[in-house]
């Protein structure tokens, strides 16, 4: 797996999920805290999620064949895919459930162990603390200078670093609401606010599903260059002394370090075929140049004819020429 596709916060994650839920499972034993039961499953949910980002990157490394001809690159994106469906299926709806099972028949806590699960969510903070420290760190590699979270996240090509930031995110916010829960039903007596701690969880958990759902939809079906990224693309072909006109050009991310570049471009009509094959492949070091991640790169040299070559639609982005 790339740098990009944060190797390192996966494995922090995974290591760390999967201590913690074994405490939350052996804390809820104990006490019988439904908040507890929650975060045990949320904690499952979250390490076979990792699991399932790792054996994505190892598949999208294999080499491209003629069944898949432009590589296994968007294989991190069906295992981005699959790990928001199993959050919300198996955690979030989980966590909805138990917590309306206890509001509807409530069980007390173990008064003798009590304090275990407190104790385990103090301990789950601070190892979900140092996960989401190196997830923010790994993230800060890749990250725009001044680009905010939010649109990190959004605008992320390798699903791995939003996933795992929106995960660790999640089960700090989860394991406070299961705090105030735990400790409100011990200071009370009443174990419907244990019940209610479970409720929120699940609702949060179905929120980041939902989000992660919709972003990494938007990557399977297929997302182009950056606003950025087209900017500079665009200037490297039309600012040349090679290139008449930029007739049109279209960008896909085959994953998320390989970018397809297909585009028609207008050479001087007295061109040979060797001057024009030369010039083609300045354009190709151009654009690599500006963004490397432009892997594939398909020129298609022609002659610039207006009532032929119209301009095309441009809804997001506008076409720059040399003209």
């Amino acid at each position: 797996m790339s740098a990009s596709g944060g190797g390192k916060a996966i494995i922090a994650a995974f290591l760390a999920n999967l201590g913690i839920a074994l405490a939350k499972f052996l804390a809820w034993a104990l006490s019988g805290s439904a908040s507890m039961l929650a975060e045990a499953i949320h904690s499952v949910a979250d390490s076979g999620n990792q699991l399932l980002l790792m054996l994505g990157g190892r598949k999208a490394q294999r080499t491209a064949d003629r069944e898949h001809p432009f590589g296994y690159g968007r294989e991190r994106y069906v295992s981005a895919f699959v790990v928001s469906i199993i959050l919300f299926s198996l955690g979030g709806l989980f966590a909805v459930y138990e917590g309306v099972e206890k509001l509807v028949d409530p069980h007390e806590l173990d008064e003798r162990w009590w304090w275990l699960p407190i104790a385990v969510l103090v301990v789950a903070i601070v190892l979900e603390s140092l996960s989401l420290r190196t997830a923010i760190k790994e993230s800060n590699r890749v990250r725009e200078q001044g680009q905010s979270w939010i649109s990190f996240i959004r605008r992320a090509k390798a699903p791995e670093l939003p996933v795992v930031l929106l995960e660790d995110t999640g089960a700090l916010t989860g394991l406070t609401f299961a705090l105030l829960g735990v400790g409100l039903s011990v200071i009370t007596g009443d174990p419907v606010f244990d019940a209610l701690g479970t409720l929120m969880i699940g609702l949060l958990l179905i929120a980041i599903a939902i989000v992660l759902g919709i972003e990494t939809k938007s990557l399977l079906v297929g997302e182009g260059a950056s606003r950025a990224d087209y900017d500079r693309i665009v200037d490297a072909i039309a600012g040349g002394p090679d290139v008449v006109k930029l007739i049109h050009i279209k960008t896909l991310y085959l994953g998320p370090d390989e970018l397809l570049v297909a585009a028609k471009i207008a050479l001087a009509a007295d061109k040979t075929v060797r001057q024009a094959a030369d010039d083609i492949d300045e354009i190709e070091r151009r654009i690599r140049d500006v963004v490397p991640a432009a892997r594939l790169i398909y020129l298609e040299p022609d002659v610039y004819r207006p009532s032929l070559d119209p301009e095309p639609p441009t809804d997001t982005f506008v076409l720059k020429s040399s003209d």
